[in-house]
C-alpha cells in the first residue's frame, strides 16, 4: 500500500508540473523551480539521513499542520470565489478589502503569496468569512489537540510530594 501511494503522489507531482509548464507557454520556469525543490529535499532529506540535521519533528509537525490548516482554508475560501465568478454564489462585487495597490496580483511577492496560501488581494466579505470559520475553530482544536499531550506529560514529570488523593 506504501508504494501505491508513493507513485500516486509522484504522478500527481508530475501531472501538476506538466500543468504548470503549459500554463506559462514555453518558458521553463516551473521545470527549473521543481528541479530545485527536489534538490532541496534530497539534500536535506540526506543529512537528516545521516545525523548532520537534527529536527524536533513534534514541533516541525505542529508548525507544518497549523501552516496546512491556514492552507486548506484559502482553497476553501479559493473554491468560493469560484463559485461567486459562476453565478452560483452572490457577491462577488462586495468586498471586504482590497490590498491590490500593496500586493499587486502580478508581483513576485502576490503571486507567491497567491500560490501558497490562496490569499486574494481583492476579496470578498464573503470569501473571507468562510476564511474565519473554518479558520478558527481548526485551529483552535488543533491547537488544543497539540498542547493536551504536552500538559498531560507535564503532570506526569512533576513530583508527587508525597500527597496522596
Amino acid at each position: 500500500m506504501g508504494l501505491f501511494g508513493v507513485g500516486r503522489e509522484g504522478l500527481e507531482t508530475a501531472l501538476f508540473m506538466w500543468a504548470a509548464a503549459r500554463a506559462t507557454g514555453s518558458t521553463t520556469d516551473p521545470l527549473i523551480g521543481a528541479g530545485l525543490g527536489l534538490a532541496t529535499a534530497v539534500v536535506l532529506g540526506c543529512l537528516i539521513f545521516k545525523g548532520a540535521v537534527r529536527l524536533n519533528l513534534a514541533k516541525f509537525f505542529t508548525w507544518t499542520g497549523g501552516f496546512l490548516i491556514v492552507v486548506a482554508a484559502g482553497v476553501l475560501s479559493y473554491g468560493v470565489h469560484d463559485l461567486q465568478e459562476a453565478g452560483i454564489l452572490q457577491g462577488l462585487n462586495n468586498l471586504a478589502f482590497d490590498v491590490s495597490g500593496q500586493v499587486p496580483p502580478q508581483s513576485w511577492y502576490g503571486n507567491l503569496l497567491k500560490g501558497s496560501l490562496n490569499f486574494s488581494p481583492a476579496t470578498t466579505w464573503l470569501e473571507a468569512t468562510v476564511w474565519l470559520l473554518y479558520v478558527v475553530p481548526t485551529l483552535t482544536l488543533f491547537i488544543r489537540m497539540v498542547r493536551r499531550p504536552l500538559v498531560a506529560r507535564r503532570r506526569q514529570a512533576a513530583p508527587s510530594c508525597g500527597v496522596t488523593r
